[in-house]
């Protein structure tokens, strides 16, 4: 399943990643929504989503857990804003410290256009500290939607 990438940074702080999927609307929806496809997709290649679990509301929170290749725990967070089924999925997110708190916090703005059987996605994530720290997340995020794109063609067979 191919994923067209384009890969933006419309400021220092700000994130913008917009993918192609030779998938339906409804289920790349679900592959952000549903805990049984975010362990297969959302963790960039040699770590393992170990949690994950949500409250899918408004006001809702979620938290993960990462395992990295040498076994330590990333674990991140953060609470939904706002959900449109298959349009519109606004949600903080922050990694914890290592005193187990809450990090910088980012928000995470994810759109959904239905292109007749194929979906745009068009990510954003703004609030970055640092253009570091931008570019980081740049890099994860387009190796786990390469995974996702991967994940979504099984699932058309």
């Amino acid at each position: 399943m191919a994923a067209k990438s384009n890969t933006a940074q419309a400021d220092d702080r700000t994130l913008v990643i917009v993918r192609v999927f030779d998938a339906p609307v409804n289920l790349v929806w679900q592959a952000w929504t549903q805990d049984e496809h975010l362990r297969k997709w959302s963790a960039p290649r040699g770590y393992a989503m170990v949690s994950s679990e949500g409250d899918l509301r408004a006001g809702g929170t979620w938290r993960a857990c990462m395992r990295a290749p040498d076994g330590s725990e990333l674990w991140l967070g953060g609470v939904y804003r706002e959900l449109v089924e298959n349009r519109l999925l606004v949600m903080t997110h922050y990694w914890d410290e290592e005193n187990g708190r809450p990090g910088p916090e980012t928000l995470v703005t994810v759109r959904f256009e239905d292109l007749g059987g194929r979906t745009r996605m068009t990510f954003e994530q703004a609030g970055f500290d640092s253009v570091p720290s931008r570019d980081g997340h740049a890099e994860g995020w387009n190796e786990c939607f390469d995974i996702l794109a991967a994940h979504l063609a099984t699932l058309r067979r």
